[in-house]
């Protein structure tokens, strides 16, 4: 194919050099499925001292003395 005058690349426009292309559908979430569950028949396990954990210790007072 000799240049006709024309420099460059051009895209092809002949029907059969035509790429139709078409994209894919979106991916689908997968259904959640929630299964309502008995409790345990022993019942939950009770730790003795679980307030001790989550007890708020008392602020210390900071001493005016030590202040730089």
């Amino acid at each position: 194919m000799e240049p006709s005058g024309e420099e460059g690349c051009k895209t092809p426009k002949r029907s059969g050099c035509e790429i139709r292309m078409t994209c894919p559908p979106a991916p689908r979430k997968k259904q959640m499925y929630l299964k309502q569950r008995d409790p345990p028949e022993n019942g939950y396990f009770q730790p003795p001292d679980l307030e001790m954990v989550f007890a708020m210790r008392p602020r210390r007072e900071t001493c005016n003395s030590c202040v730089a």
